[in-house]
């Protein structure tokens, strides 16, 4: 797919007009240092506002439920224009996750609670999966939800949960039947963070980031009525959330971190030594490749087709690049990237910077995006699918 048809190019320039209009110096520098995976909700949140007031905050979702219902040609456009310039990065865990299994598997009281709140952004949520000592082995967790009532008491932990600690809500999966095959004993619970007994320890990452935490639970009483689906079905909702939770439209937000690297290197007065201008080319190369396939599937979801192996290709092949792209950043500064300098998160410090400005933003994006070929589905398990899949090994 090398070209867009002419109503979504008109499409495109009207996102750029908006972006131009709504998008202040000050949105596009919390964007620009933005050192994580997605940008501190406190910071995040204005931006949402001027997309929901647009009506814009939730582009994927249906009009049924008060989306705009683009398509998926749009939602792609959208999401590019949003990297390239250099919007904050609005978590997902709301709008992009729990959101659309609401819609799937929620009763009408659950969809009429917790759908309009989404959208607002009144309520933020965060996702209980991952567990201490289970790896990427979901179906092993051990955190338990025990009938008592009307109620579930539920007792364990998750790990690297993603801004629980600004999080008002979490969609969590817990086992309510230990015997039997492990996926058949899950179930999909909504649970209020502010209910007694859950604890957020904080996990500072060597990036210096605030953007993990340990979520504790200790007798927590959930009413039976925040459980979304049947009980021992949470698997079922878990994989429908999974087809969700990775996005089509990385190329965008990989460019503009590569433009970033060009301009050190232009800054460092590197634009004419023939091995720097060599470690450049070869990385647009291979972004120009890797953006060519994203549009390919991009094309096949466009006429309804799954992701399929598709979705492993575009995982591995978007976390590599970017881990590529910052590290060649660090070797840029050098010398500078040797303090971390913590830019944007509200909880931090406000000390002196100690680096060039230009710079100080480089070293984090390097430490934290050594965790891409790990979240989401390690890269290695993603080769295997794609072994199985379609080499048929």
């Amino acid at each position: 797919m090398s070209d867009f048809s002419a109503a979504d190019q008109a499409f495109r320039d009207e996102v750029c007009r908006f972006l131009e209009d709504a998008l202040t110096e000050e949105l596009r520098r919390v964007g620009r240092e933005t050192t994580g995976v997605f940008t501190a909700w406190p910071l995040a949140k204005p931006w949402h506002e001027i997309l929901y007031r647009r009506g814009w905050a939730a582009p994927s979702w249906p009009k049924a439920y008060g989306g705009i219902g683009w398509s998926v040609v749009e939602q792609y456009i959208f999401a590019s224009e949003l990297a390239a310039a250099e919007a904050p990065k609005i978590p997902v865990m709301s709008l992009r996750m729990v959101g659309p299994v609401v819609m799937r598997f929620g009763r009408d009281d659950q969809k009429a609670r917790y759908l309009p709140k989404i959208r607002s952004g009144e309520d933020f949520w965060c996702q209980g999966y991952s567990e201490p000592g289970v790896g990427s082995d979901l179906a092993a967790l051990s955190t338990r939800a025990v009938s008592d009532g009307d109620d579930y008491l539920v007792n364990g932990s998750k790990i690297w949960t993603t801004h629980a600690q600004w999080a008002n809500r979490i969609f969590c999966l817990v086992r309510t039947n230990p015997g039997g095959k492990p996926q058949a004993g899950i179930t999909f619970l909504l649970i209020d963070m502010d209910t007694p007994g859950i604890t957020v320890e904080p996990i500072i990452t060597m990036a210096g980031d605030h953007e993990v935490n340990q979520v504790f639970f200790d007798d927590v009483r959930v009413p039976k009525a925040n459980r979304l689906g049947d009980e021992n079905d949470g698997w079922t909702v878990a994989k429908y959330l999974l087809e969700y939770e990775r996005s089509v439209a990385h190329a965008a937000a990989i460019r503009a971190e590569l433009t970033h690297v060009t301009h050190l290197t232009k800054a460092e007065g590197l634009s004419s030594d023939p091995e720097w201008r060599a470690k450049l080319a070869e990385l647009e190369i291979a972004l120009d490749a890797y953006q060519g396939i994203e549009h390919r599937i991009l094309s096949a979801a466009s006429r309804g087709e799954t992701l399929g192996p598709g979705s492993s290709i575009l995982k591995v092949m978007s976390s590599e690049l970017t881990q590529r792209v910052t590290e060649l950043g660090t070797e840029i500064i050098a010398y500078h990237g040797l303090p971390v300098q913590q830019l944007v998160q509200p909880d931090r410090a406000n000390a002196e910077a100690i680096v060039p400005p230009e710079v100080a933003s480089v070293m984090p994006r390097y430490l934290n995006a050594r965790a891409t070929t790990i979240f989401g589905g390690t890269n290695e398990v993603q080769r295997n699918l794609l072994a199985k899949l379609v080499l048929g090994l």
